[in-house]
């Protein structure tokens, strides 16, 4: 069973956290977390580019010149691709992105997503934090004390505006809770952040 050091807000060891192996010791799958990842960006997607044909664009009704005897190429509208304000050949249209994957992939992909993070070096542990108001340079002094100079994720027990607000100021520095834990922002992540009360539900939902 993997072990991690518990840090407090000043960045001194208070403690030493166990790690449950089923979710923190496996051996990261590559390929599923990059299927995770596909996935999760394919969702974002809005979808909504969208071009005209060439039966939408407006005008183009008439034949430019008859058909023979001009010596130029035969042509049927003005609306015609190769045409400066013509439609577009394959015109994008909004369609949804979205697509889904198995459960059991979703799960095996945010374990080695953990677990990579564990083995990686890049996993702290906070005995808590708390704010006495909305303070961006708390924040910032949090992460410096605990050794995230870079791209931070930082995993709450519960949701903490003071935290969110204060953190959403800083470049590369993400909050998230429990249920809106996800594989991108994870291995995007430079130091993986939990507060210790948030392992223990990692633990309970992906055990």
């Amino acid at each position: 069973m993997a072990e991690v050091a518990v840090l407090n807000m000043q960045g001194k060891e208070v403690g030493r956290q166990q790690l449950s192996d089923a979710v923190f010791g496996i051996e990261p799958n590559v390929p599923v977390m990059n299927d995770m990842v596909k996935n999760y960006l394919a969702n974002q997607r809005q979808g909504t580019q969208s071009a005209l044909t060439r039966s939408e664009v407006s005008g183009g009704g008439r034949k430019p010149w008859r058909q023979k005897g001009t010596g130029r190429a035969r042509l049927g509208s003005t609306r015609a691709p190769q045409w400066t304000h013509g439609g577009v050949v394959f015109a994008p249209k909004p369609r949804d992105y979205r697509y889904a994957l198995n459960k059991k992939v979703r799960r095996l992909a945010m374990k080695s997503a953990l677990s990579s993070k564990v083995q990686d070096g890049e996993m702290i542990v906070i005995d808590k934090i708390a704010l006495e108001g909305f303070k961006t340079k708390d924040i910032a002094a949090i992460l410096k004390a605990v050794g995230s100079e870079k791209k931070a994720l930082i995993v709450l027990d519960s949701v903490d505006e003071k935290v969110i607000k204060s953190a959403g100021n800083i470049p590369g520095v993400k909050t998230a809770q429990v249920n809106t834990l996800n594989v991108y922002d994870i291995l995007g992540a430079d130091k993986f952040i939990v507060v210790q009360g948030a392992v223990q539900k990692i633990e309970e939902v992906y055990a």
